[in-house]
């Protein structure tokens, strides 16, 4: 197995390159295969030539290629997480299921952090979760944990959470996710049935350009022949919704607002507490994701059910084949599927005037 390295030798040209596991093997009178066997720790060496090889890799500064010496082999034992938050409510579930599957398997669990989307952030986090006989489980929820997706290498053992696919994309990828699109159809549907004219949309961030959460809400509205509002683009947090809570509160054709977590829908309700419009007698106001705080608001609130906990555990039972191939062929368990609560934040639209 050739293993490249990330040190520099000089080329015929002059310019700066890789010393390979080639070169080592060059200046060191052996084959590319004894190197690489050194590298992996096989026993199948001499000691004399151990040594011999050893010292040729520190004299030429040579690095072996993680990713490469994943798939040099050995057994799955640990589990690597990488994820650019750990304390949003859905991440932090995801790793909760995944540390309750992978320690009912006998794996260990590791969690590295993407600490942003800078390319070579993203590059670096990839290459130091890279490790032999360690399977990476990638949370792409945002831009950040997309780009750690399409960063890790050809044949290391993966499974990613994503959002909801568009169209087939997902299909024959070792990937996992809820239908957030059929959630938020759902939940749009829901308050148009309760006579409200129309329903305003606070959006969480999305790991793509079309967020499946906003899909759903315009796919609702269009079978209805309701035209789309603008939709309002907030953060993660309950201070985004607030803002544009404020923005909505306003507007008194407002009568029903679908917000992309819970969060939001805290912030919202709270802009519209503020300006004197009761929640539901005014406004309804719907979630996403049902955190534990959902329940106990007032009025509690009523939310899409995401169950992140079980997303996690799928995730280490997607990993089975990577660990006995003749598992390969089992069928993957049922996708979890988004559930709306109903609560007290949202009633029947308002009569008119």
């Amino acid at each position: 197995m050739d293993v490249t390295g990330h040190t520099t030798s000089g080329s015929p040209s002059g310019t700066a390159r890789a010393a390979s596991i080639r070169d080592v093997a060059a200046a060191a009178g052996v084959s590319y295969q004894t190197v690489s066997r050194v590298i992996n720790q096989s026993p199948r060496v001499k000691q004399s030539t151990r040594q011999l090889v050893l010292a040729t890799i520190e004299d030429l500064g040579f690095r072996p290629n993680r990713a490469a010496r994943t798939l040099a082999g050995g057994p799955i034992g640990s589990v690597t997480v990488l994820t650019p938050n750990t304390t949003l409510f859905g991440q932090a579930s995801v790793i909760q299921g995944i540390e309750e599957a992978a320690r009912a398997a006998g794996f260990a669990v590791g969690i590295r952090v993407v600490e942003s989307d800078a390319p070579q952030e993203v590059a670096n986090a990839v290459a130091r979760a890279v490790e032999p006989g360690t399977a990476l489980i990638v949370i792409a929820f945002d831009r950040a944990g997309t780009l750690a997706l399409a960063a890790v290498p050809p044949g290391v053992p993966m499974v990613a959470a994503v959002e909801t696919p568009v169209g087939d994309e997902g299909a024959g990828q070792p990937w996992v996710w809820m239908d957030d699109r059929e959630a938020a159809r759902q939940a749009t549907r829901f308050l148009l049935g309760l006579g409200h004219q129309t329903v305003h949309y606070v959006a969480i961030p999305s790991s793509t350009a079309h967020s499946q959460r906003t899909a759903g809400w315009q796919l609702a509205l269009r079978e209805a022949g309701v035209a789309a509002p603008e939709p309002l683009q907030g953060g993660w947090n309950p201070r985004s919704g607030y803002e544009a809570g404020r923005v909505l509160a306003a507007d008194p054709a407002v009568t029903a607002v679908l917000c992309g977590n819970d969060d939001l829908a805290v912030g919202v309700i709270r802009a519209m507490h503020e300006a004197g419009r009761p929640i539901p007698d005014s406004v309804s106001v719907v979630g996403f994701d049902d955190t534990p705080h959902a329940e106990f608001l007032s009025p509690a609130l009523t939310t899409v059910r995401l169950d992140f906990v079980e997303l996690g555990r799928e995730c280490v039972r997607r990993l089975r084949p990577f660990v006995d191939p003749a598992l390969a062929a089992e069928p993957p368990s049922p996708r979890p599927q988004p559930e709306l609560i109903v609560r007290e934040s949202a009633g029947p639209a308002p009569a008119p005037g």
